[in-house]
């Protein structure tokens, strides 16, 4: 198995058990037993076992990062549809690894990975604009976006732990939530109505 290979592994370990327990909870012994190695061969490739959890968080924003590119054809809406599933998506295959990532207090959350948390932010706003066309969004606008990408993680945060909805209920509902404060912020800003146009 190659280096990389290895490396991947036991990541794959670490998130295979962050779906059954918190990250902060889960030691290297957890980790060599599901990965099949040895302590020795862990430190080969992780100096440390928070090496490996940021590793293992870092998989986690990455995948988010390419959930948002997946792209859908048809109208704004169908394809904001389209990347909310994505998210959706990879939430709930890295369950744990998500809430660790997002959740107040984490004892894994760093200001690293909350650097990686604003990228994907940032990406999610990008995508809106160019879904809809608005090149040059007024401050108010890109304020309601922000705060709708807040909405998002902590809709998803507590659909994870509660499931008390359909998943094929949430990415049409949280989409809905978008045009809504769209709507909302127009009445405040009229360049906004070019966004209500598009959709």
């Amino acid at each position: 198995m190659s280096p990389q290979a290895r490396r991947d592994e036991l990541i794959r370990a670490a998130l295979d058990l962050f779906a059954s327990r918190a990250p902060e909870l889960v030691t290297v012994d957890d980790i060599i037993v599901r990965a099949d190695v040895s302590r020795p061969l862990f430190y080969r490739y992780f100096s440390s076992l928070r090496e490996l959890q940021i590793e293992a968080l870092h998989t986690v924003t990455d995948g988010l990062i390419d959930g948002l590119a997946r792209r859908q054809e048809g109208t704004p809406l169908d394809r904001l549809r389209g990347v909310v599933r994505g998210l959706i998506d990879v939430a709930a295959e890295y369950q744990a690894g998500y809430i660790a990532l997002l959740r107040g207090g984490s004892v894994i959350a760093t200001s690293e990975t909350d650097a990686v948390v604003d990228q994907v932010r940032n990406r999610s706003v990008e995508l809106i604009l160019e879904a809809t066309g608005v090149a040059e969004p007024s401050p108010l606008l890109l304020l309601t976006l922000r705060c709708w990408t807040a909405v998002v993680e902590g809709a998803l945060l507590t659909w994870l732990q509660e499931r008390t909805i359909p998943r094929e209920d949430l990415d049409g509902w949280l989409v809905d939530q978008l045009v809504a404060m769209v709507a909302a912020t127009a009445a405040h800003d009229p360049t906004v109505a070019v966004l209500l146009d598009a959709t």
